[in-house]
């Protein structure tokens, strides 16, 4: 498993080649005071606009460099802030955290590093970030990200538990449960979680399948195995059954009002990154 300051140190080194990333919270069930910009009057402290003096206004409301111009008083009013709450998961099944070279990251270090870079862009655009089913608070401020990376090293949360309020939710995984497996185990959260991500991420071993002859396929923390006396047969029917897969797990995620990102680790993590920030952009982002 990667070490925190690595972790940090990637997640840092993406954040510095993406355009900043701000989520507009237009429909949110519930807002909390935070700094992304709702483009419209409100409490925040962002200028947004001047109107006319109305006598329901407190006269300490007045601006009086404003209404120095002419003839009539004005309020200066500042635009609405909310914060939305964005929460990530990376799948703790011991197949995930897997790499078919040992120089290349593992599926989940991949994804710890990605979404970690997506979360510190938010984090500095004042939306709230944290583990879904982790052991504290999603929080906001320069030190959320700091302990978002803690909690992606801590303890193992195998549970998707659903957040007690509205979340935007970035679940990364290989989804080789089965499609079937996940529609049950993300069907509460999608309930509270009205919008996210599927970041599906895969070794490139796994697409190209170049085992020939005498081949024992199994998978890391499973005790399912199976050999083949000639591999190379079933590679066909393997690669559909892949392509076939990808395709249920793309209807799924449509069918809940999220989205899916594939990536593969033999790309580079910055297109992994820039793939889910697109993602998050279509619920109301704006680079």
């Amino acid at each position: 498993m990667i070490t925190l300051t690595t972790l940090r140190a990637d997640a840092e080194a993406l954040v510095r080649q993406l355009p900043g990333l701000s989520l507009q919270a237009a429909a949110a069930d519930v807002i909390h005071p935070g700094a992304a910009g709702r483009k419209r009057a409100g409490s925040g402290e962002q200028f947004w606009q001047y109107r006319r003096y109305a006598q329901t206004d407190a006269a300490d409301r007045i601006d009086w460099r404003r209404s120095a111009r002419g003839d009539e008083y004005f309020v200066r009013e500042t635009e609405l802030e909310t914060a939305r709450t964005v929460l990530s998961w990376v799948d703790p099944h011991q197949g995930f955290d897997w790499s078919s070279d040992p120089g290349r990251e593992t599926k989940a270090d991949r994804s710890r590093t990605v979404l970690l870079a997506l979360s510190i862009l938010l984090a500095k655009e004042g939306e709230r970030i944290g583990l879904i089913s982790g052991s504290r608070a999603p929080s906001l401020g320069k030190a959320a990200p700091d302990k978002l990376a803690e909690d992606m090293l801590g303890p193992v949360q195998n549970a998707l538990q659903p957040p007690r309020a509205e979340a935007l939710a970035l679940i990364a995984s290989d989804f080789y449960d089965g499609v079937e497996v996940w529609r049950k185990r993300l069907a509460p959260l999608a309930q509270r979680c009205r919008h996210g991500v599927l970041f599906a991420v895969t070794d490139p071993i796994e697409h190209a399948f170049p085992f020939k002859g005498r081949t024992k396929f199994s998978r890391p923390g499973s005790t399912l195995d199976r050999l083949f006396g000639r591999a190379e047969t079933v590679r066909d029917e393997y690669l559909a059954k892949l392509q076939a897969h990808e395709a249920a797990l793309s209807e799924l995620a449509i069918s809940m009002g999220w989205a899916l990102v594939k990536h593969r680790t033999d790309e580079t993590a910055l297109r992994g990154a820039a793939a889910m920030q697109a993602a998050l952009e279509q619920f109301g982002g704006k680079a």
